[in-house]
């Protein structure tokens, strides 16, 4: 199998730094849900100044991960039943046309490789078990190529900019291990079939209904923690 295309390598600043920091760091849990925002204790963390510590938070409010309260100030975003309706109402139209439009704009080689990323998946053995089915952000989640195939700027800028890393948010924390696992990745089988026979309206309704599914899952878990 040949390994899958990476992207070129870019020059990092310090505010993009502590951005994928403070970004991975809130999506795994490690700063939980609704922790206050501590400027001088995330600069003393990070070992950064001011001003690129405050790009990075306007960045991170930008993509919903950080929201700014009266009389709270800043704070890690508080994941809920009610956010992650509005969310996934979003996400399932959204995620839905992006299907449909891959299934008419992803080329022969660009599905093959979806193929292999499935692939890629399957071979670990969490997910052959039916333990967990955990994806980096990026190139290695179906869902971001699914996007990225869409050919469709500004779907791809609401998707994978705006939304993404509260989606994964959900996702890491919530719903990515127990029996969902085998039924999720049989469900991504089914969605790429679809899209390799350019059937875009079943590629479309396939993608709705994961979604939802995903939605009801997650959601039965925030009602077992009582949010």
């Amino acid at each position: 199998m040949s390994q899958l295309p990476t992207k070129p390598p870019f020059t990092m600043t310090a505010a993009d730094r502590v951005l994928l920091e403070i970004q991975r760091a809130i999506v795994a849990g490690e700063i939980a849900p609704g922790t206050k925002i501590s400027e001088p204790e995330l600069a003393r963390r990070f070992d950064l100044s001011r001003a690129p510590l405050r790009e990075a938070l306007a960045r991170l409010e930008r993509c919903h991960l950080i929201e700014r309260l009266p009389n709270i100030g800043a704070r890690v975003v508080k994941l809920s039943v009610a956010g992650l309706s509005s969310l996934y109402q979003i996400r399932e139209e959204l995620e839905g046309l992006a299907c449909r439009l891959a299934a008419e704009h992803m080329s022969d080689s660009d599905i093959n490789e979806l193929q292999q990323l499935l692939d890629l998946h399957l071979s670990t053995q969490r997910v052959r078990e039916g333990e967990s089915y955990y994806q980096e952000a990026g190139d290695v989640d179906f869902h971001y190529r699914i996007i990225q195939g869409s050919n469709n700027p500004y779907l791809i800028n609401i998707l994978c900019d705006e939304l993404y890393y509260l989606v994964r948010m959900y996702r890491v924390q919530l719903g990515m291990n127990g029996p969902r696992v085998s039924r999720a990745f049989d469900e991504h089988k089914a969605i790429l079939t679809a899209i390799a026979n350019r059937d875009g309206e079943l590629a479309d309704l396939l993608m709705r209904r994961h979604i939802a599914a995903s939605r009801r899952n997650i959601e039965n878990h925030l009602q077992q923690l009582g949010k």
